[in-house]
């Protein structure tokens, strides 16, 4: 077997995230982005472990479990990988992996799925790209195309967003294939039209829309405002923004961000409480999904009418803040200073009283936090919790963990260190946040 020649394999199975399993002689293979029963075309990489890691070139015969039509931009898109499912047959196959990734540190214990309460147009933000779909193409504004970093691939007929996201994407990408502005070309560092970022508040109703351009150029935001405002949408405009970024990384940064119209943030609302958002906070991308993972947090929270908690890595307080509702007093703790504050005005706009933000690294901060805890509610990065972090939180010693991981893996990892300190693991669930995406949401309810 060489790395350079290309082998046809059969998927067998998938484990989490995202990996499909086959065998090549007596080796096992491991291929990324692969689905139990399909034949794909692959060359082989370095071995990892027990498995061998494939790079898949092309897809030779679909899997039999594939029948839905998939959306236009479908194979040229990367973002969604089980556009071909049935929402079922996603949703068996994720169960499946989820359970084969906890068998180790909960065996035994029923893995309790929770599906998607509005699979199709529930994403809340996109950021789309400005660029061409080949050299020298017509300007395109969509997303990267999957493995090309220079071209891009028009997401018409998207169905994970909000239909007036295509509508917006559309008019504007229409409006500069008229001003004839160049786009900004990463390579040269050249060009003024870099991204469009779009997010909505599906309770509210509201949409914020940012255009982000380099200084190179003046851009006619007049004309742009009026062809936005004309647009035949079903949400409400309530902010349109234009952000200077002459940043060289393709990430969306601000050097100066201007208000056009309106206001720069949305509002949104969770379980009867009302977020501000602006346009460089992290929000849930599924309000629907993300409603339903927190109230089962506060079934599984129990009375905390008497307790004090503590939510370690608390983003903007949207878990904190839900809690206080119910506890006696809420700590939260996120080393992002922007989260923080914007966690402290959402508490004061909801008249919340018995909640404290504090802006520390988890770490650092788990020596002043002296308030005997009786629930630690943890919800990390996808990379998980550092080990020292870790022994720190258990250390505390609370009756409960409630831990909520937008990676299940590290996630499995961690509660080893539970087990190994005399708690156990009472439940394990997870939610499918991203329906046609590889990726959920676990939660794990851990008690001496």
């Amino acid at each position: 077997m060489t790395k350079k020649k290309l082998y046809d394999i059969k998927i067998e199975s998938m484990r989490y995230p995202n990996l499909g399993i086959s065998s090549l002689g007596d080796q096992k293979i491991q291929c990324k982005g692969t689905i139990t029963g399909q034949t794909v075309q692959v060359r082989l990489g370095r071995k990892r472990g027990e498995y061998r890691e494939a790079k898949k070139v092309q897809i030779l015969e679909h899997s039999p479990l594939e029948t839905m039509n998939p959306c236009p931009a479908f194979g040229d898109c990367g973002g969604c990988q089980y556009q071909r499912l049935p929402f079922t047959t996603e949703d068996a196959l994720k169960q499946k992996m989820m359970e084969e990734l906890f068998a180790e540190a909960a065996p035994g214990l029923t893995i309790q799925r929770h599906s998607n309460p509005r699979p199709r147009s529930y994403r809340n933000k996109m950021e789309y790209t400005f660029g061409d779909a080949y050299k020298g193409g017509p300007l395109v504004l969509g997303l990267h195309s999957a493995g090309r970093f220079y071209e891009m691939v028009d997401t018409a007929g998207c169905n994970i967003v909000h239909p007036d996201f295509e509508v917006i994407r559309q008019g504007v990408q229409d409006y500069f294939r008229q001003t004839g502005q160049a786009f900004y070309r990463k390579l040269h560092h050249t060009g003024l039209l870099r991204h469009l970022v779009i997010r909505c508040g599906f309770h509210t109703r509201e949409l914020l829309i940012n255009l982000v351009t380099t200084s190179q150029d003046e851009v006619s935001t007049e004309g742009l405002i009026d062809i936005l405002l004309d647009l035949p949408l079903e949400l409400n405009i309530v902010g349109i923004l234009h952000t200077i970024n002459d940043d060289l990384a393709d990430a969306v940064k601000a050097d100066e961000l201007r208000t056009l119209y309106g206001r720069p943030y949305l509002y949104e609302r969770v379980l009867g409480l009302e977020f501000k958002i602006s346009p460089f906070s992290f929000f849930q991308p599924n309000v629907f999904g993300i409603e339903n993972l927190y109230s089962r947090l506060l079934e599984l929270a129990g009375d905390l009418s008497e307790t004090t908690v503590y939510d370690l890595y608390s983003g903007t307080g949207t878990i904190g803040m839900i809690l206080a509702k119910k506890a006696h007093k809420v700590i939260g703790v996120e080393i992002v200073e922007e989260a923080v504050l914007a966690a402290r005005e959402n508490a004061v706009a909801n008249g919340i009283k018995n909640v404290e933000f504090r802006s520390a690294d988890v770490l650092k901060e788990l020596e002043q936090l002296t308030d005997p805890a009786d629930l630690i509610v943890l919800d990390p990065p996808r990379a998980g919790i550092h080990p020292k972090a870790l022994e720190g939180i258990i250390s505390h010693q609370p009756k409960n963990f409630l831990y909520v991981s937008c990676n299940p893996k590290s996630m499995a990892e961690d509660l080893h260190s539970f087990l190994q300190a005399g708690y156990e693991i009472k439940a394990l669930e997870w939610f499918d946040q991203f329906t046609r995406t590889p990726h959920v949401e676990a939660l794990a309810y851990i008690s001496v």
